[in-house]
Order: structure tokens, then C-alpha cells, then sequence
């Protein structure tokens, strides 16, 4: 379950990291300061059960992935070395969720 608060909120970071660029009106901006909000609330409601530090990395690693691709489907110019170094961000992503135990192993749950 905390797992899956981490996925959304960093959806909405993706969401929200790309409406600072585009956002031009009062209630655009309002929509995200909106969505900053539901998503740290989302991020610090799984800090109850999951370390701090893997939460948070793999919180801005997902939400630097998706707002990097956004910004490619919007136009922005990227390279192959770029790409290269996501790639690895996302090994290193996959690497902290795979070797960080599960509530239920650790010991640890919601109460």
C-alpha cells in the first residue's frame, strides 16, 4: 500500500513539475499548488511505514523520469546521452525498490 502511495504521488509530480513550465493563469496555477500538496501528502503518509530516504528517492527519480519524458512529448530537444544517464537513474530506481523489504517482511505495517 505505501508502495502504491509513492507511484501516485510521483505521478503527480510529473504532473505538477510540468504545470510550473506551462501553467499561465491564476486557476492553472492554483491546480498546481493543487496537485504539490495531495502529492507530498500522498509521499508523507507513506513515510508511516517505508524509510524515508528510499520513499523520497524513488519519489524524484519516477517523477524526474516522467517530467523529463513529458517535456520530450512537449517539444524539448534530448539526446542519446541523455537518455543513457535515464536509464540509469531508472536501474537505480528499481534497484532501491527491489532491495528495500516489504511492510509485511520488516516487521513493520500500517496501523
Amino acid at each position: 500500500m505505501a508502495w502504491l502511495l509513492v507511484l501516485l504521488a510521483a505521478l503527480l509530480e510529473i504532473v505538477w513539475a510540468s504545470g510550473l513550465k506551462y501553467a499561465t493563469t491564476t486557476w492553472h496555477w492554483i491546480g498546481v499548488a493543487v496537485l504539490i500538496t495531495v502529492s507530498f501528502g500522498l509521499l508523507i503518509r507513506s513515510y508511516k511505514t517505508l524509510p524515508v530516504a528510499i520513499a523520497y528517492t524513488v519519489f524524484v527519480g519516477i517523477g524526474t523520469i516522467g517530467t523529463y519524458v513529458i517535456g520530450i512529448v512537449m517539444g524539448e530537444d534530448f539526446n542519446a546521452l541523455q537518455i543513457m544517464f535515464l536509464l540509469i537513474l531508472l536501474g537505480g530506481i528499481i534497484g532501491m525498490k527491489v532491495t528495500t523489504p516489504d511492510e509485511a517482511e520488516s516487521g513493520k505495517g500500517e496501523a
